[in-house]
């Protein structure tokens, strides 16, 4: 029986994640259909409810539901809890289990640039729900030392106190966060600032860099933000937001079906549909 995956949000239409996971079902003769739905947030509990009552093998959730579903899931990951977002639903003998593979999605993805990310003192830019996934999955990872620069400071306090991982943390407002910009190897952008159609802007000034660190957008829309351009003029390396996004479906692929897929080649499947850019 053809197996059916999918992902819910609001908006949909744009998603690459339809086009990346039916690629891999041909790819590794899995007989399933991976689809979107758009789901408006009156209708999520009813959704949650079709979902299962069609025998739904697992989905993915987008914004604006990764936290609204997780009181209708029947358990959750520790990860996801501590995250308080679920962007992965697998179909665990009819029951749905959430899962945060965002987080750790970043965290594959850096390996790839930084082997020796651990050893690293991070700054992540924001304490917003993508950097609360970044810095939770960071710290229990074994990262020693990970400040955050956010306008509003109670918010990473929050972030920082919360934390159930031990990790060393500081929370900088934009003045201190430039004067020590150059104590960090990786400095970890996951903000809005610098998406389309605001290209022009960046969060913070990249004069104090290192040449050593690594400056990673979350964002890939454009594909080279005006931060990551900058910390390129200063002699630093540069990740934009496209691994972060390939690793998270891979690992969602991997929780419904076992098989951790060809991560190369799901970046070339998304790289190809945006063109080189999305809009």
């Amino acid at each position: 029986m053809k197996k059916m995956f999918g992902v819910i949000g609001d908006p949909i239409a744009h998603s690459m994640s339809p086009a990346m996971h039916n690629d891999l079902f041909e790819l590794y003769g899995i007989d399933a259909s991976y689809l979107p739905f758009r789901v408006i947030k009156d209708d999520l509990e009813d959704a949650v409810k079709g979902l299962k009552a069609l025998g739904t093998s697992g989905f993915n959730v987008t914004i604006p539901h990764k936290t609204k579903i997780m009181p209708l899931l029947d358990k959750i990951d520790p990860l996801a809890e501590a995250i308080g977002a679920v962007n992965t639903v697998k179909n665990e003998n009819g029951l749905f289990t959430g899962y945060n593979t965002d987080g750790p999605g970043f965290v594959k993805g850096l390996e790839g640039h930084a082997a020796d990310f651990k050893e690293r003192s991070a700054l992540i830019i924001g304490a917003g729900g993508a950097a609360r996934g970044i810095y939770l999955s960071m710290a229990k990872a074994g990262v020693k030392r990970i400040d955050i620069f956010n306008r509003t400071m109670e918010k990473a306090e929050e972030l920082v106190k919360t934390c159930p991982y031990e990790v060393k943390s500081r929370v900088l407002n934009r003045a201190n966060a430039e004067r020590l910009l150059g104590e960090y190897q990786l400095i970890i952008q996951t903000t809005s600032i610098g998406m389309v159609p605001e290209v022009d802007f960046s969060p913070l000034s990249l004069e104090n860099l290192s040449t050593k660190a690594l400056v990673s957008d979350i964002i890939y829309n454009p594909l080279k933000t005006k931060i990551l351009k900058d910390a390129a003029i200063n002699g630093a390396a540069t990740q934009n937001g496209i691994d972060m996004f390939v690793y998270q479906g891979a690992l969602a692929f991997e929780k419904w079906t076992g098989i951790f897929p060809d991560t190369q080649r799901m970046k070339e499947n998304v790289l190809r549909h945006l063109g080189g850019y999305t809009c």
